[in-house]
């Protein structure tokens, strides 16, 4: 497990901080990039929001691929495969 990274950073008068570049690095973030910050038991979390999304999404649907008959990866490229190949017929 890495050490975690510690920084500070100021609040301005509008309540703006800047994010330390190691953090943005960390978080896969750029100018433009939208954050999500969630309030967890007296902590503020920080995520990327697309990370963030697409963790809603799997939490969403876990079990979903199992439910749907899929038992492996390969059954769910060849599935996709034959969607696709289904599509071009079309």
């Amino acid at each position: 497990m890495s050490a975690p990274i510690v920084e500070g950073a100021k609040v301005m008068s509008k309540g703006q901080i800047t994010l330390p570049k190691d953090i943005r690095e960390k978080l896969g973030v750029e100018a433009g990039d939208r954050l999500v910050l969630i309030w967890d038991n007296g902590q503020v979390v920080l995520m990327n929001a697309a990370v963030f999304a697409l963790k809603k999404v799997q939490d969403a649907m876990k079990g979903a691929a199992e439910e749907a008959g899929f038992d492996s990866e390969e059954d769910i490229a060849e599935y996709i495969s034959d969607l696709r190949a289904e599509s071009r017929n079309r």
